[in-house]
């Protein structure tokens, strides 16, 4: 008998021993919020960056308030910074609005209840009672921003705004009262025709709890690794 030929032997393409290099998905691509040069906490990021990638906003421009870090962050529906600067809140620590607060005197409105709610607003430009233009956030609890008011001086708003701590920054019955030129070179142009959505920040409990939030970057990497899966067993075709 001849020996075997070699050639004519099947070829082995693979064994259910053999290693297998898992297939990788490339990450999905994640759409992030573009803050620029501007400085902001981890939670204005995280917030901004969950608005453009689940367009929460629902193409309006968006506006982020950080009560922490008495901050104001404006977004066009894109998600590109358009401005930020420092804001002046409710004097009170807290995220609810008392019941009825908007059909109040305000000399009735205890320190306590001077709270900046917590939360997502539709918000436009309209006139309060002295026909002055502000960006109404949620017209029945009275709430909106606003050039800052000067008119108590030993308040001292103006010098509050300008100092980079945030820690002198609650003093008003609840608006959020920001500098002058940014209400008017950013403000008022961004909600000029069109509604826009307000996030307010939370200080007593999550912005998972208030806006069903979540981590872009992290979700996306596990979004990621749920696709590795290994190849199919060429020798089980």
């Amino acid at each position: 008998m001849s020996a075997p030929d070699p050639a004519a032997a099947p070829r082995d393409h693979g064994s259910a021993s053999a290693a297998v290099e898992p297939q990788v998905a490339p990450a999905q691509l994640v759409r992030l919020a573009n803050f620029g040069q501007e400085m902001s906490s981890p939670e204005s990021r995280k917030l901004a960056e969950w608005v453009v990638d689940s367009a929460d906003n629902g193409k309006l421009p968006f506006m982020i308030i950080d009560k922490v870090q008495a901050r104001v962050f404006m977004f066009d529906a894109q998600g590109q910074l358009r401005g930020a600067a420092n804001a002046l809140l409710g004097l009170a620590v807290g995220d609810d609005s008392v019941p009825g607060i908007g059909q109040r005197k305000l000399s009735s409105i205890r320190p306590a209840e001077r709270t900046t709610p917590a939360g997502r607003f539709v918000a436009s430009l309209d006139r309060d009672i002295h026909g002055q233009e502000v960006l109404w956030v949620d017209y029945d609890s009275a709430l909106s921003l606003h050039r800052v008011v000067t008119g108590q001086p030993k308040e001292r708003r103006a010098e509050r705004l300008a100092t980079p701590s945030p820690l002198d920054n609650r003093i008003s019955f609840g608006c959020i009262n920001v500098p002058v030129k940014f209400y008017e070179n950013v403000v008022s142009p961004s909600f000029t025709g069109t509604n826009g959505i307000v996030y307010i920040l939370p200080e007593t409990r999550s912005a998972r709890e208030v806006f069903g939030s979540y981590d872009v970057q992290d979700s996306s990497r596990k979004q990621a690794a749920a696709k590795v899966a290994p190849a199919a067993d060429a020798s089980a075709r």
